[in-house]
């Protein structure tokens, strides 16, 4: 039974967190912010497993002026990465694709954790 209230405990303090980062979240990003974020997602085209804004070669500055300029054009996020993708390539991206093989990459951790919650909630009824 302890370890139950335990864990009652512990998931109302995750759902308080995310409830805090959910609202304290800025709900109109200025473009500075945006070409920041969006450099932090593009590898860079030169370098190993970078993103454009850590690095200082030549073809990641040469994407960093390209994403500052499709920003200031008025593009949407998806849009410039997209562009991205279509002109290197989408191995240009740091993070996986949601779509197709890249899916697993996603779905296989938060299926092991929500596992790891369904094995810990019967052991504690168990106790």
């Amino acid at each position: 039974m302890n370890a139950l209230r335990s864990f009652r405990l512990w998931a109302l303090a995750l759902v308080a967190v995310a409830a805090l980062a959910f609202f304290s979240a800025p709900s109109a990003p200025s473009s500075a912010s945006r070409v920041a974020h969006l450099e932090t997602l593009v590898r860079c085209p030169s370098c190993e497993d970078i993103s454009v804004a850590q690095s200082n070669a030549t073809s990641a500055v040469a994407v960093r002026h390209e994403i500052e300029a499709k920003v200031s054009s008025g593009a949407s996020d998806n849009q410039i990465l997209t562009s991205l993708e279509a002109t290197y390539g989408t191995s240009i991206l740091l993070s996986p694709p949601t779509s197709g093989l890249g899916v697993l990459l996603w779905a296989v951790p938060v299926a092991g954790l929500l596992l790891m919650v369904v094995i810990a909630l019967r052991l504690a009824k168990r106790r």
